[in-house]
């Protein structure tokens, strides 16, 4: 299977890296405006995004925002499955309109890396009816980012996590405050408040989630990949003044993997068996109506 990725920026290059170490994947193709930048991800270079697009089975669209959609739309007329960056358009608008165009037998998946973190998997596994969770997105700012908000540019990928695995099909809630760069919003699922905060303003990156459950608290760092359960104390009160506690403290042994590895096996995969990618189109699209609603009280 011949693959390609269009677009050699951060994300592109480590799609081709990755790409080009896949069993089961013969040439990888490169597609950048500059042929320097095209060169160094080590693929063969194509002269132009048609070129590509003949040559290969399936392709990864990592080009800016605002022009994903118009290249999404010649790699589903070329009859090539396609794997979007996340967000996959600039609107839902736009994403309902790309949408239509996807036949049944053309796997269009959305690049949302982290949901394949095995954390992510763990902690799933972990939880039953949560009191509480809470994530936290906090990056340095970074001049590769342009034309998003904070809340499309890393607050979408909590979203995705709570929306699609901890609570699908639950119905949400949300309420937001914050600016392009910083964000924080308080979501229901169903009966559990969720709280996301995102940063493009710290001097730390963080990514972390943290939940509540009848007899435990769980917390996971999605960057080490560590899940670390405080059990409920046997004893818990004050003494002389000082609050003391006992806990027991659980630290589970998560396979670690690099998550864009996982989430390139499953692509292939799917467009070998042809079966839908895990994250759809459609959870793309719902993925970016929260985040409207998100950004229009950031707005208000």
């Amino acid at each position: 299977m011949d693959v390609g990725v269009i677009g050699a920026g951060t994300v592109g290059r480590n799609h081709a890296r990755i790409y080009s170490g896949l069993k089961g994947v013969g040439t990888t193709y490169v597609y950048d405006i500059d042929d320097e930048v095209a060169a160094a991800t080590g693929a063969v270079v194509c002269r132009s995004r048609e070129d590509l697009l003949k040559r290969v089975d399936c392709v990864s669209i990592a080009v800016p925002t605002p022009h994903r959609a118009k290249i999404a739309r010649e790699a589903i007329a070329a009859g090539v499955h396609t794997l979007i960056e996340k967000p996959p358009c600039l609107s839902s608008i736009e994403c309902e309109r790309l949408a239509k165009l996807i036949p049944d037998d053309l796997v269009v998946g959305i690049d949302l890396v982290e949901r394949f973190n095995p954390v992510i998997t763990e902690i799933r596994d972990l939880i039953d009816d949560p009191h509480y969770v809470a994530f936290h997105r906090h990056n340095p700012a970074s001049p590769r980012v342009t034309g998003n908000s904070v809340v499309t540019d890393l607050m979408m990928h909590d979203i995705d996590i709570v929306s699609h695995v901890l609570f699908p099909g639950e119905t949400c809630t949300i309420h937001a405050s914050g600016t392009g760069d910083v964000a924080a919003a308080l979501a229901t699922f169903g009966r559990t408040p969720v709280y996301l905060s995102a940063s493009r303003r710290a001097a730390k990156k963080v990514r972390l989630i943290y939940v509540e459950v009848e007899d435990r608290t769980i917390i996971g760092d999605l960057m080490t990949q560590e899940v670390t359960i405080y059990h409920r104390p046997e004893t818990y009160g004050q003494s002389g003044g000082l609050y003391h506690q006992e806990n027991v403290i659980e630290n589970l042994l998560v396979n670690k993997v690099e998550p864009l590895m996982i989430e390139l096996e499953t692509f292939l995969q799917a467009v070998r068996e042809g079966t839908p990618f895990p994250v759809t189109i459609e959870q793309g699209l719902a993925n970016l109506r929260i985040c409207e609603a998100i950004y229009r009280d950031l707005s208000a």
